[in-house]
């Protein structure tokens, strides 16, 4: 007589880790409400204070990852390395956009409130030109790889050595990100000092 027997269990790959946290989300909304509550105040010096902050960090970060960050992935092994990006990066996606957006957007102001946001001064061309190439790298390249990094993991069977090959990347051009901010922030201590045309 045929006994019918249990399937054999198969291994479950565990959930995907959610997209936006409660850890993550005072990164993604606190920028962008103390910019708003900076302009509501219309207050350069609180103003100056929510620019300098978030510049700060958003320049920490970019030197952090390209230093430090990016020469440990790129020496952790295909599964280490995708373990640590999965867990990073949904962070990283929120965070950094707000800092930057923050960071640019008080500085349009500020330079506007001081009355000298003018085209025709070196400093701002160059400010403009950095910064032009600092939203290219950030929307263009780091974003759509972190997306594409939240969407493999989010997959039943993801591409654990692809998601290693973006996230070492994105760390790697951290550092080019850091080059830019840091030649951003010569041109913005000139224009502090009152030196326009460099």
């Amino acid at each position: 007589m045929a006994t019918s027997e249990a399937p054999a269990a198969t291994g479950s790959t565990p959930p995907p880790l959610p997209l936006l946290t409660w850890r993550a989300v005072p990164l993604l909304f606190v920028p962008i409400l103390a910019l708003v509550a900076a302009l509501s105040i219309h207050r350069f010096v609180y103003l100056d204070y929510v620019h300098v902050i978030c510049g700060g960090m958003w320049t920490g970060i970019d030197i952090f990852m390209g230093l430090v960050i990016g020469p440990i992935i790129g020496r952790m092994s295909g599964p280490a390395r995708a373990d640590f990006v999965q867990r990073l990066v949904p962070t990283m996606l929120f965070l950094m956009p707000s800092l930057a957006s923050v960071t640019i957007t008080a500085g349009i102001y500020l330079a506007t409130m001081a009355g000298i946001f003018n085209l025709h001064y070196l400093a701002i061309q160059l400010a403009g030109l950095i910064v032009i190439g600092l939203v290219g790298q950030g929307f263009g390249i780091f974003l759509p790889n972190e997306v594409r990094i939240v969407l493999e993991l989010r997959k039943r069977t993801p591409d654990i050595a692809r998601i290693g090959r973006l996230g070492l990347l994105n760390a790697r051009l951290a550092g080019v990100q850091a080059v830019f901010q840091i030649a951003l922030i010569f041109v913005m201590a000139n224009l502090a000092a009152g030196l326009v045309n460099l």
